[in-house]
């Protein structure tokens, strides 16, 4: 699957309960076509102790979602938009479908 986002991104969650909100993008699976958004999507996960005495807690981490369901947001026009390529000679570029800016 071919993926236009890439870690480090800002993206905005287009569906799922976290709708709406914006994020960077902390890890990319590009053969599952997902990525993990940072504070979004989170779930709850119980941790054992480590050592003795110690108590076992519950701690919330970011899940994997799918790429579909998150927008790139442009850093210049601020609105969650399509990325696309375009090339100069040997220079790949990605360029804002909205505003028409290279990112």
């Amino acid at each position: 699957m071919k993926m236009k986002v890439k870690k480090g991104d800002k993206v905005q969650m287009l569906s799922g309960k976290d709708r709406g909100k914006a994020g960077k993008i902390i890890k990319v699976f590009p053969k599952e076509g997902r990525v993990v958004v940072e504070d979004l999507n989170l779930i709850k996960k119980t941790v054992r102790p480590k050592k003795q005495g110690e108590k076992g807690q519950i701690v919330s981490i970011p899940s994997a979602v799918r790429i579909d369901n998150v927008g790139f947001v442009c850093p210049k026009c601020s609105k969650p938009t399509r990325l696309g390529n375009k090339t100069d000679g040997k220079v790949k570029e990605r360029y804002c479908k909205k505003c028409k800016a290279t990112v």
